[in-house]
């Protein structure tokens, strides 16, 4: 009798809703064993028996061979529980079973959504197929997965295509292990699945409806994966400027989707790391250097970057290809508030501004906007973290002892759920900015809450008391861990590279609370995951009339100009601002004024980001703007790739700190303005400055004593120019420079870096 061997197998990762079941068969079946394999709450496990030699090379390939949607973290070998598997019964896929949630080993990881592959492509193109042109194709290796689960173990059962009964030929696929679609969740075809509608028009007839409308100039909301995306010809002005003023967005640019890469070729440069990312399952919006033609101007004013995205599912390619032209496609909602996922919902908030609704019947169980990322020196940098790439899990460098929720801080919201040393970051959510944000928010962390089967114990939050997010947490009744801002932005840089720490950290954004009360936002830390000092920061300046300074950079100008801290610098002399300050309203002007002279309402900040807003505003490129950043992608934008000498600038030494005073600075950039030189020059000389300041304050840093190893952090260093001018200077002092990538660097990656932080804290007891 040849010998036989059996084993227990668990494996632990994003292995559920991937096609790992299948994969498991048909290595199990080609290398003769026997046994089973079944989705349980959290991971795939089953029995093998066999030769001694195919048993083995299994376990070897259950790691090595896994599906290319697959994350395997763990996988535990152990004698087999109960009766072995009888010779010669072949392999299946049994029943998935409950083992409660709490999985030793590993967690509950649930897989992101993932673009259409090549071979549905080739079917929904392919006449001869039963699914041609059938928009909601998938397979075992593409489809939706986040925002059609209900719960785990992944069966049909708990999505939302439970709704549809598999038809008989359906069925037959499902269940033949020889098929692409074996055990495919939302396998569906026309004669059971979704179906397409406008109105009373459903499948084809409500295609063409939509497709008549765009071509008229008109609005779609589509229906999507995620939520309800709003839809327009790219290259008519007039339906681009009608899609900004529905829906209240007058200047942030808009992505773009193309058909494929010559497409992509036309309107913009792309690079052999650009087309990667932009065919990734991921699929996310990519913002590339745009070419001088083929968009409408009011698809990305102010800037020479688009962001532009290849289709992702069945139906946005025949959208594509039944236009022919390159197609806006933003959220499906009103500025400020979330994205539309409810039909009903989506018809109320959408009626003034959709021209028609290209709906489906499949319900949408979790709201995704588009992912969204850009290259710098071949480095994926994560802008957005959605679609195709949340709620994926990070590791954190410290496993955190017990279940702990971090809920981020106000812009560009995320929550982070944390177990072990798995960091569930969730999607995007945007500001978190009034009540029916604050739902969204609670909707989608209820929903990851049951999906990842982690019971918080604790909650990690930002200093401000302000903040929706931190209110919600002191509503919670477990214990709170208070994080500051800017410590968070580092640690998040931090623990996405492995590191614990020590650190040197720079932070350049708009605003968050020091743990001294006042706001901060150009800072240089020495840290590491439980604690930091500060070790330099900019001088501050009034921010006259709050958020109003925020909404209109002139009033930053003025506050640098007539408030900076004084560091025994001298203040412009009035013929020089006078360029600047004649195309004020007077009187506003002088409120502006008094506010500055007797310090009402006008809270002071060291905030790198207010500094680009003042710049942006002496150079007459932003005075107000509707959107956080735009002025500091003008000043950028008017940069280019102009090479040119700094400014004028000065570090002193106050209470142990090095801060750079900016006073030098606007003196030389208002005179270098009036003896003419231009707007581009000195956009560029500004950038060039900070980057100069910034290698000072770290080497300083350094002298005293702070790690050579240097993080990046906060939304200033989404300017591309910025950030490699930065890094350019502190790689050439020797220094070891990060910068997140997965984890994005502006708020959307302040909940990761809070998580990371309690955790370690919490480790340390």
């Amino acid at each position: 009798m040849p010998e036989r061997s059996a084993l227990h197998f668990e494996v632990f990762g994003t292995v559920q809703g991937v096609g790992f079941r299948p994969f498991v068969h048909r290595l199990a079946t080609g290398l003769g064993l026997d046994g089973w394999a079944a989705n349980t709450d959290g991971h795939v496990q089953g029995d093998v028996a066999g030769s001694p030699d195919a048993v083995e090379e299994f376990t070897g390939r259950l790691r090595t061979g896994a599906p290319a949607l697959a994350r395997v973290r763990n996988v535990r070998i152990s004698p087999v529980r109960g009766h072995l598997p009888s010779r010669a019964s072949g392999f299946t896929i049994e029943r998935s079973r409950h083992v409660g949630p709490a999985v030793p080993g590993g967690v509950r990881e649930i897989p992101p959504d993932a673009a259409i592959c090549s071979a549905c492509l080739r079917e929904l193109l392919d006449p001869a197929d039963r699914r041609f042109r059938y928009p909601f194709i998938n397979c075992t290796d593409c489809g939706p997965r986040a925002t059609v689960i209900e719960d785990l173990p992944y069966d049909r059962a708990r999505t939302t295509m439970r709704h549809f009964p598999l038809c008989a030929v359906c069925a037959r696929e499902y269940g033949d292990p020889a098929d692409r679609r074996f055990h495919a969740e939302p396998l569906a075809c026309p004669a059971c699945g979704p179906q397409l509608s406008w109105g009373a028009l459903r499948a084809e007839a409500a295609l063409r409806a939509a497709v008549k409308t765009v071509e008229g100039g008109g609005i779609v909301a589509v229906k999507g994966i995620g939520g309800h995306q709003l839809v327009c010809d790219a290259t008519d002005q007039q339906a681009v400027l009608t899609l900004r003023e529905r829906k209240r967005r007058p200047a942030k640019p808009f992505a773009v989707m193309v058909q494929d890469l010559d497409a992509v070729r036309e309107l913009a440069l792309a690079s052999e790391a650009e087309r990667a990312v932009l065919e990734s399952a991921s699929r996310p919006v990519v913002l590339l250097a745009a070419r001088a033609h083929g968009l409408a101007p009011a698809v990305h004013p102010g800037t020479r970057r688009a962001g532009l995205f290849l289709p992702t599912t069945g139906l946005h390619h025949l959208l594509l290809r039944e236009l022919a032209r390159p197609l806006v496609v933003t959220s499906g909602n009103l500025a400020d508030e979330p994205i539309a996922t409810d039909d009903a919902e989506a018809r109320r908030t959408l009626a003034g501004v959709a021209d028609g609704f290209l709906g489906h019947d499949r319900p949408i169980r979790a709201r995704y906007d588009d992912s969204v990322v850009h290259v710098v020196e071949r480095s994926v940098l994560t802008v957005r973290r959605a679609r195709g790439l949340a709620p994926a899990p990070l590791r954190l460098t410290v496993a955190a002892p017990t279940p702990l929720v971090a809920v981020g801080a106000q812009l560009k919201h995320t929550f982070t759920l944390t177990q072990g040393d798995a960091a569930h970051l969730s999607p995007h959510g945007g500001d978190l900015a009034d009540a029916t944000t604050l739902d969204a928010f609670t909707q989608a962390y209820d929903d990851l809450v049951r999906l990842t089967g982690i019971t918080p114990r604790a909650v990690a939050h930002d200093l401000h008391p302000g903040y929706l997010s931190t209110q919600w947490a002191q509503s919670r009744p477990m214990p709170r861990i208070p994080v500051q801002h800017h410590h968070a932005h580092l640690a998040a840089c931090a623990a996405e590279h492995g590191l614990r720490g020590p650190f040197t950290g720079v932070a350049y954004d708009g605003l968050g609370l020091g743990d001294d009360g006042t706001l901060w936002g150009g800072e240089i830390l020495v840290a590491d995951l439980t604690g930091y000092r500060r070790a330099g920061r900019f001088a501050t300046a009034p921010l006259p009339g709050g958020e109003a300074a925020i909404r209109h950079p002139y009033r930053m100008a003025l506050g640098y100009l007539h408030g900076t801290e004084l560091l025994d610098s001298p203040r412009p002399y009035p013929w020089l601002t006078r360029q600047f300050t004649d195309r004020l309203d007077p009187s506003e002007a002088a409120v502006v004024r008094a506010m500055v002279a007797r310090g009402i309402n006008a809270p002071r900040a060291s905030s790198a980001g207010r500094l680009f807003d003042a710049v942006a505003s002496l150079l007459g490129l932003k005075d107000s703007v509707s959107h956080e950043g735009e002025a500091a992608m003008a000043l950028e934008e008017a940069a280019g790739t102009v090479q040119t000498l700094p400014l004028g600038y000065r570090l002193v030494r106050v209470g142990g700190l090095w801060v750079y005073d900016p006073g030098p600075t606007l003196i030389d950039l208002l005179d270098r303005q009036h003896r003419g030189e231009s707007v581009p020059a000195l956009a560029a000389a500004f950038h060039l400055t900070l980057a100069v300041v910034t290698a000072e304050l770290v080497a300083h840093a350094v002298e005293d004593g702070a790690p050579r190893t240097v993080c990046l952090a906060g939304g200033c260093f989404l300017n591309r120019r910025l950030l490699t001018e930065v890094r350019d200077r502190l790689r050439a002092q020797g220094l070891r420079v990060l910068v997140g990538e997965s984890v994005p660097v502006g708020d959307g990656g302040i909940s990761y870096g809070q998580a990371a932080i309690a955790a370690a804290r919490l480790a340390e007891g």
